[in-house]
This record gives C-alpha cells, sequence and structure tokens, in this order.
C-alpha cells in the first residue's frame, strides 16, 4: 500500500502547485488532524480538524500573506502508512516584500486512500525574518 500512499501525497503537492485546492482537500479524511510547526505563524489554532478548517485557517491565510507561495517539494520518503517530503517554502512577503526559502519537513499519514494527519516542521526564524515579526 506504500506507493499508493506515496501517490496520494504526490497528488497533493501536484494539485497545490496547479492552484487546484478542491482536489488537495478531497484528498484529505474528513476528520485529518493537521498540525503547523510549533512557532510558525499559523500554528496559533494547531490542531486544524478536517479540511475546511485547514481551507480557512492555514491555505486562506498563506495565500492573503505570502506572493508567488509556492511549496517545492525536493524528496518524498516510503515509510509505509507514513510519507514524509521535504522540500523548500518560496515566495514573497506581502507586507515586508521579504522572499523566503526555508526548509521544510511535511509527516503525512495516509489511511484509506486519504491523508489522515499532518505535521509539518520548518525553519520558522527563517519564515518571522521574512514576514517581518522578528530582526
Amino acid at each position: 500500500m506504500s506507493k499508493e500512499n506515496v501517490a496520494v501525497v504526490k497528488g497533493i503537492y501536484d494539485a497545490f502547485g496547479a492552484g487546484n485546492v478542491p482536489a488537495v482537500l478531497g484528498a484529505m479524511a474528513p476528520g485529518i488532524i493537521w498540525n503547523e510547526a510549533e512557532n510558525f505563524p499559523y500554528a496559533d489554532r494547531n490542531p486544524y480538524v478536517g479540511p475546511q478548517a485547514i481551507l480557512e485557517g492555514v491555505f486562506g491565510r498563506v495565500l492573503a500573506d505570502w506572493e508567488g507561495f509556492q511549496v517545492v517539494p525536493d524528496e518524498i520518503l516510503d515509510a509505509g502508512d507514513t510519507v514524509v517530503m521535504l522540500g523548500r517554502y518560496v515566495g514573497a512577503h506581502r507586507v515586508t516584500g521579504k522572499a523566503h526559502n526555508p526548509q521544510i519537513v511535511h509527516v503525512w499519514r495516509v489511511k484509506d486512500g486519504k491523508a489522515t494527519q499532518f505535521q509539518q516542521y520548518a525553519d520558522t526564524l527563517h519564515v518571522a525574518r521574512a514576514a517581518g515579526t522578528v530582526a
């Protein structure tokens, strides 16, 4: 089943990159539990439960705050029901104009063809500097 799980996660990134948010949300289980990295700007509402909470609390805020935001996967690792993505974020903060390119790790749990859990790890200092919240 692990190849199928990798395909689910890869499909999420492909859909997000194409701007197909309905496909991204459709790949999530109704009760998905989503956690942003500690000290990340959108971790204030952790855990997000369900696709609608993620859409409003994460995706909507990201798109409002960052110009040209993209997730750039470098590698996707197969660990059975767990899929790990190593990559970077790119974009520029809309208020400061500062670009960011932090390292990221996303850990996904997949069951029955749907993403059931997500944990983000990110260089939060890099993001805070781009957002102008720290020097």
